[in-house]
């Protein structure tokens, strides 16, 4: 069945296995090795600029290093979902609609911004090309709630730190793994570190991952729209002689999926055209999609005498998309609103500086001084066609953003800390653009008529920050208590619509607690947030184009927490978050009811609709009575748990199972139970893990119980993306 929750057969293999392996703790007397974990290990996060152990810092976040990212399977950025409370992560096409706690990004506008800000290595990632595999990973960490000091803008939902591997001058190192399953997947992973000198080393990393699509497309172009085939890889040089370092990383990342895979949303007008089951597709396009990364960022740093550290990120980046689709996804003809496709090309550039002054530690006082500056450029090109009539999008936005901000840590006691935090903003966008239509048509402008001008200007200032009492009741336990304020710029759609920025007020108590001689470590987070202006892509009559609006004010109130625990052998995780929130109604077109096709600008007054030339909106004008935020589930939690059995000769065997849920989430401010609501779903994976010395071998299985569910919404159409079935293979593995 499409969503829905887990079936009491699977629930009932999950708890067994669970159980089967508490059970093994009492039976198993597990010896110390060097294979073996028998007591949890610090989490380190470097989020707030300094290397800090989580359970210190006072923050609402989960943090994998590189071994709970493989026993969790995370592989790319949406897999998080199920291993991070409150976050989720739903297909949009162009864009991954990136939410925690129901904020971050809810439009697929060059104009939006996002509300989670992710970085790769330090370096803030525009949103489109995210969809790349991890690989040579350090650790993920995920910080919950706005961070308006030291992330600043693009962070009212929270932010998302992704680090690689440095280069290490200590020895040689690496690592090398080859993979195949199911669909023909076939994958290879490695990486190398080179210490040329004591004072100069040098990583290479690389991945290839390709598989077969999921998707059979009966169309006359047999489509191979879903499969993968990606590569990327990374070098990393460092030179540090004494108490400078310089470390440059470039990678480059190229991936081809055949086309987006998606069907027309049940519920919506090309609904009869769907055929067969969920993996059968119907397109009248030739479809293809492929995405390219570059990101380059080198970081200087100087440590002086008195433990001061001076810091310098710079960072480039170029990200582009080309993409041919099948808009209605079916193949209805024109008569009927059909036959519609588009070529899309999307090309982000962005050029950024960040300087950071850090104390250190010992005193009394600490603190961390930055200043930050990014520039985007960003080109969008999009034609599409219905029935062989043609309207070009051209839109091109220039940005520039820049940040002052401070955070100082003051000791008021031996056991209480009082933390402060400001950020000045200051952001800046113009843009160019028109919408076209009969291009190269008779009857028309050779280059098409004009029928909407997407330019415009905008800028604002803004302050965020927080303050905190952090208080230490012993070295096993940390209390905290915070308000923050955290904002998303605002913006234009065209010369005569603007939209404000996001604003939200996050009140936050949290306690972090080590239990049972560190065997045991504990999480809770309660917080209300107060919701200002939420961003949405809503259809703009001026122009017949999709265009962002500040929708309506919001509350959001919850709970988090999480559990870690490893007693010999066994270990176990799992993670829960309720969030209750509250969107105001709104009055917008609710695209929904539209026909399909381009129906160009509104009508003048008294003028009847003539698309694409124009058309009138006002019958398709609703009001609703709001609903929870979009993207919001109210319900999540993930569980996972193993248990390593020492084999002896410095082998062992650790089997492993994972759950998680996703509750149901709207996508579009209409509330329809039918066409704006992705419902819930669970998926259970697991993998067992043999290790001899430096070799592995793992089985694994990801959706063991084959759940057929919806993973997004397209937002430039009306159709729903799936998430991928069962799948199971084996991987193996060398580490020198």
């Amino acid at each position: 069945m499409v969503g829905g929750s887990m079936s009491a057969t699977s629930r009932y293999l999950c708890l067994s296995v669970v159980a089967a392996l508490s059970q093994g703790v009492s039976a198993q007397d597990v010896s110390s090795g060097a294979t073996i974990d028998t007591v949890l290990q610090e989490v380190v996060v470097t989020a707030q600029r300094r290397v800090e152990n989580l359970q210190d810092v006072p923050i609402a976040a989960t943090a994998l290093d590189s071994r709970a990212l493989e026993s969790k399977q995370v592989l790319q950025l949406a897999d998080l979902q199920t291993a991070a409370p409150s976050l989720s992560i739903t297909n949009a096409g162009q864009t991954q609609s990136v939410n925690i706690r129901g904020i971050g990004l809810a439009s697929n506008s060059p104009n939006a911004t996002a509300g989670v800000a992710t970085y790769v290595d330090g370096l803030f990632q525009p949103p489109i090309v995210q969809f790349n595999s991890f690989y040579d990973l350090r650790s993920i960490e995920v910080l919950r709630g706005p961070q308006g000091t030291l992330v600043g803008t693009n962070s009212t939902g929270g932010a998302i730190f992704i680090n690689s591997n440095n280069p290490s001058v200590d020895g040689y190192e690496g690592y090398a793994q080859l993979g195949f399953g199911n669909f023909d997947s076939i994958e290879a992973e490695g990486a190398l570190n080179v210490p040329l000198a004591d004072t100069f080393a040098v990583r290479l990393a690389g991945f290839h991952r390709q598989r077969d699509s999921f998707y059979s497309d009966v169309g006359p172009f047999n489509n191979s729209a879903g499969e993968l085939d990606e590569t990327g890889g990374r070098i990393g040089i460092l030179w540090k002689p004494g108490s400078f370092s310089a470390l440059a990383k470039v990678q480059l990342n190229d991936q081809e999926t055949g086309g987006y895979a998606y069907r027309p949303v049940r519920g919506t007008a090309f609904e009869s055209y769907r055929v067969g089951d969920i993996r059968t597709l119907a397109y009248d396009v030739d479809t293809s999609h492929r995405e390219k990364a570059l990101i380059a960022g080198l970081t200087l740093e100087q440590e002086f005498d008195n433990g001061i550290i001076l810091r310098s990120l710079s960072g480039y980046q170029h990200k582009r998309i080309y993409s041919v689709d099948d808009i209605d996804g079916t193949m209805a003809d024109v008569s009927v609103g059909g036959d519609v496709w588009w070529d899309y090309f999307a090309s982000e550039k962005q050029y950024s500086q960040e300087i950071n002054l850090i104390s250190p530690t010992a005193g009394t006082v600490d603190w961390i001084l930055g200043a930050y500056y990014q520039y985007n450029d960003i080109d969008v090109r999009i034609r599409e066609t219905q029935g062989g009539f043609p309207q070009d999008i051209l839109p091109k936005n220039k940005r520039d953003t820049f940040g002052l901000f401070a955070q100082v840590n003051v000791e008021l006691t031996d056991a209480l800390e009082l933390q402060v935090g400001a950020r000045y903003s200051r952001y800046e966008v113009e843009g160019a653009g028109v919408v076209l239509i009969g291009a190269g048509i008779p009857g028309f402008p050779p280059g098409g008529l004009e029928v909407a001008d997407l330019s415009g200007k905008y800028s604002e200032d803004m302050g965020t920050g927080k303050i905190a009492l952090n208080w230490k009741l012993d070295d096993d336990n940390l209390l905290y208590v915070f308000a923050a304020r955290g904002y998303k710029p605002g913006g234009f759609n065209s010369v005569d619509s603007h939209f404000d920025p996001e604003i939200v007020m996050n009140y936050e108590l949290g306690w972090k607690s080590t239990l049972a001689d560190g065997q045991l470590r504990t999480q809770i987070a309660l917080f209300y947030n107060d919701y200002s202006d939420f961003q949405f892509d809503v259809l703009e009559p001026i122009t017949g184009q999709g265009g962002i609006s500040n929708v309506a004010n919001a509350t959001i109130q919850g709970v988090e927490a999480q559990i870690q625990g490893q007693f010999g052998g066994f270990a176990f995780d799992a993670a829960v978050a309720y969030v209750d929130s509250d969107l105001d109604g709104f009055t917008f077109v609710n695209e929904r009811l539209l026909p399909a096709g381009n129906l160009g600008p509104q009508c003048p007054p008294g003028t009847p609709s003539n698309p694409p030339v124009c058309f009138d909106y006002s019958p398709f004008v609703v009001t609703t009575t709001g609903g929870p935020n979009l993207y919001s589930p109210e319900w999540t939690y993930n569980l996972g748990a193993e248990y390593a059995f020492d084999l002896g000769a410095d082998a062992s065997i650790t089997p492993r199972v994972n759950y998680a849920y996703m509750g149901p989430r709207y996508t579009y401010i209409a509330y329809s139970p039918v066409t704006d609501r992705i419902e819930s779903h669970g998926l259970l994976s697991a993998l067992v893990t043999f290790r001899k010395g430096a070799w592995t071998v793992t089985a694994y299985g990801t959706n063991l119980t084959d759940e057929e569910y919806v993973s997004g919404h397209a937002s430039a159409s009306r159709n729903e993306f799936y998430g991928p079935p069962r799948e199971y293979g084996l991987r193996i593995g060398y580490t020198f």
